[in-house]
């Protein structure tokens, strides 16, 4: 397969988490295709997370109708259509629908775009004519996404190993973060560890008392300082319902330790504080994929989501999960003995822990 002029399309639709466990198929083929045209067409929503990264030559972002804002949703289609068009003027070799199983609207982007070749899933035979080159799923819903999401590859003569997760931290943001920070923060020698509260789903939210427990015992046995992350925004807000209320009262709970609040009102603010952190305690979501992206060990609780399926990839973690698959039932005591077992065993083999 031709090199210097393969041009070659990922396309990923869905959340932040699930694009960045496809960061490791752009690694991956550019080093097989050094010299080849790389590009990624996401949504406006989540394109920040793959913002700077060293192996795309281009990312091409559209407005989904639902998250149109200061534009009527049909300019946000209209703005769509246009994207599409100037993407088929590329004539592009290879369209990779990076979804797992068989990716429907994504397909329906492929087809404008009118690429060479099509790489995708299929769950049906029916499907296989829709695709030239199809890839039975399978299997693929028991590995984990990053792993999955690489089969994709294989059509292309890209092999493991699979690559780490890469986030790239907008530096200019990460340094006016880090200058705001207590001089007690700033200067302290325990470990600097990112706790992240917000969750999507009601059972992967750890309460804020567990967080201010755990806090605690983190300080006395290791010094530890804190950043304190959530998801900015009014419970109450129909739209947009963030946790302002809870991030107020972990700091009056946290009261007399060393810990800042970093509001982050959009991704790439997010990115450029966890960058700062040595380690991160969240849930299961897209901050956690966040922090594995930059690197980081992570303790991680998981309530009625997949472990196998959406552990941090490439880093050292601990996962804590229970048989309720509800994280109000991990102890701030369990989550502090995995905390200290990570730094413990920071580079080797992660585990994952029933509780």
């Amino acid at each position: 397969m031709r090199n210097e002029s393969l041009k070659i399309l990922v396309i990923r639709r869905d959340n932040i988490g699930d694009l960045i466990c496809t960061t490791p198929l752009f690694a991956a083929l550019r080093q097989r295709y050094p010299d080849a045209y790389l590009a990624a067409l996401v949504n406006s929503y989540n394109a920040p997370a793959i913002a700077g990264n060293p192996h795309l030559d281009a990312i091409h972002a559209y407005t989904k109708g639902k998250h149109a804002e200061g534009e009527t949703v049909l300019g946000a289609y209209w703005r769509r259509a246009k994207l599409l068009l100037a993407l088929r003027q590329q004539r592009f070799d290879y369209v990779v629908l990076a979804s797992a199983g068989y990716a429907k609207r994504a397909l329906g982007l492929a087809r404008i775009i009118k690429p060479r070749h099509v790489v995708g899933f299929v769950t049906d035979p029916a499907q296989l004519p829709t695709l030239d080159v199809a890839i039975e799923h399978g299997s693929g819903k028991s590995l984990h996404e990053t792993e999955d999401m690489f089969r994709l590859l294989a059509p292309l003569g890209v092999a493991a190993p699979i690559p780490p997760l890469h986030v790239v931290p907008d530096e200019d943001v990460a340094r006016s973060l880090r200058t705001a920070l207590p001089e007690a923060l700033r200067s302290g020698q325990g470990p600097l560890v990112a706790l992240h509260i917000s969750a999507r789903k009601p059972p992967q939210r750890w309460p804020v008392e567990n967080f201010a427990a755990l806090a605690r015992r983190l300080h006395a046995e290791h010094g530890a300082r804190f950043l304190l992350f959530w998801s900015p925004g009014d419970e109450k807000n129909p739209f947009h319902p963030g946790d302002d209320g809870k991030a107020a009262h972990l700091q009056e709970l946290m009261a007399g330790l060393p810990v800042a609040p970093v509001r982050t009102e959009h991704l790439s603010e997010l990115i450029a504080g966890l960058s700062l952190a040595d380690a991160v305690v969240c849930s299961d979501g897209g901050a956690m994929h966040v922090a594995a992206g930059l690197g980081k060990p992570i303790v991680c609780f998981f309530g009625n989501s997949d472990a196998n399926r959406w552990h941090p990839w490439g880093v050292p973690y601990q996962v804590l999960q229970t048989p309720s698959h509800n994280v109000v039932d991990i102890t701030p005591e369990v989550a502090a003995e995995a905390f200290a077992s990570l730094l413990r065993t920071a580079g080797a083999t992660p585990v994952t822990v029933a509780v």
